[in-house]
């Protein structure tokens, strides 16, 4: 079974009472638990993780190329300002979906630029919670050269 590391960044763990109007209700619990039931229907085994610090996301992106066939990344606000996630993502041989709850080319114009699309896959934004299941999905599909 493949595995697949669904990885979170800074103030995800606020989701469900972190701006409702942007970021909607779901809690991150609630999206692991519907990750988990889709990621096992699509024959993945999904691990999950959270941190507001932008060490502990590269060190879990260091450890994926050893234990995971992929990882879904919402870096949140360090999407747009982290170098070291897009060296991190580049150092391993690990395919990455960029995913985003909102659709940051509809927002702030410093949420435009990215610096993990470049290094990943594809970027999945705008469609909430369901981007999650969307992006297992997808690296599904690549995993099994669906894609090519």
């Amino acid at each position: 079974m493949r595995s697949i590391l669904v990885l979170n960044g800074p103030n995800l763990n606020l989701l469900g009472t972190r701006q409702p109007d942007i970021y909607g209700e779901t809690t991150l619990a609630m999206i692991e638990e519907t990750c988990a039931r889709h990621g096992a229907a699509l024959g993945l085994a999904v691990t999950f993780r959270q941190s507001n610090h932008e060490g502990v996301l590269i060190d879990a992106i260091h450890d994926a190329r050893d234990t995971h066939d992929g990882i879904v990344l919402n870096a949140g606000a360090y999407t747009h300002s982290s170098i070291a996630l897009r060296d991190a993502i580049s150092s391993v041989d690990v395919p990455v979906v960029e995913l985003h709850l909102s659709n940051i080319h509809a927002r702030e114009d410093f949420r435009h630029l990215s610096h993990i699309a470049p290094v990943a896959l594809g970027q999945i934004c705008g469609f909430g919670a369901h981007g999650y299941a969307l992006a297992l999905e997808a690296l599904k599909a690549h995993l099994e050269g669906v894609d090519r």
